[in-house]
């Protein structure tokens, strides 16, 4: 999802740029960690949203299928297959990660969106839904992003790509994202609307999954013994 708003003041917003990205969390301690040392003399990207993002993912072996039942469920394309990349920027001792924290700039088509994910206060590990604080807005140029994140001390660490469709209801969304290790369904929206919706797909709780790509990918490294980095599509091979 892209989250933005109209374009902020100036000086003082790049002031107030990291508290904004993480304010309130400082319990997983992503404030202090984005805390920028200087203040920024102008707007790095227009006023951000936050929200709460709870979905999970399932496997999905029949995509042509799914498409089929999310029709007959009432859902309407809202964005055809798109090629996404993603990059996930951290610091050199892996510091969000730890924290379960992600700081990623993504391409989606011609569109560029920064992302920063935390925990909630309220976190609960076993929960059957993921839960993350999500602040997220569209920027202008990407490759540029990255350059000021690698000038504050961060680095690409995880680079992921995949070819995604988007579809909606007009209460949630369901991606489906073709990855160079399978096929995946994202179900994003209220709790109730997310195990409702995927009875209605035909999808049992039992196959929900709260792992990110990341972790899809360690998995599939073990498993299979891959010497590849990163999940795209030039190391692993596919479309």
């Amino acid at each position: 999802m892209v989250r933005s708003g109209e374009r902020g003041g100036k000086a003082r917003d790049g002031e107030v740029l990291a508290s904004r990205i993480c304010r309130n969390r400082a319990d997983v301690g992503t404030q202090q960690v984005l805390q920028l040392p200087h203040p920024i003399p102008y707007p790095l990207y227009p006023a951000s949203m936050s929200s709460r993002e709870i979905e999970v993912k399932f496997r999905v072996e029949d995509a042509a299928a799914l498409q089929e039942r999310l029709a007959g469920a009432g859902f309407r394309e809202e964005t055809p297959r798109t090629f996404e990349r993603n990059v996930l920027y951290d610091t050199a001792d892996r510091r969000l990660r730890s924290q379960q924290s992600i700081l990623r700039v993504r391409k989606y088509g011609e569109k560029w969106v920064v992302t920063h994910k935390c925990l909630p206060r309220d976190n609960d590990p076993g929960a059957r839904h993921k839960h993350r604080e999500e602040t997220e807005t569209a920027v202008a140029d990407g490759e540029a992003i990255g350059q000021i994140f690698e000038q504050l001390g961060y680095a690409p660490a995880f680079v992921y790509e995949k070819w995604r469709s988007e579809y909606a209801d007009g209460t949630g969304h369901c991606v489906v994202d073709e990855t160079p290790i399978g096929i995946y369904a994202e179900l994003e929206g209220p709790p109730e609307w997310i195990d409702a919706t995927g009875r209605r797909l035909g999808v049992d709780p039992s196959q929900f999954m709260t792992l990110s790509y990341g972790r899809l990918f360690e998995q599939w490294q073990r498993k299979t013994g891959s010497s590849a980095k990163n999940l795209t599509f030039e190391e692993i091979g596919g479309r």
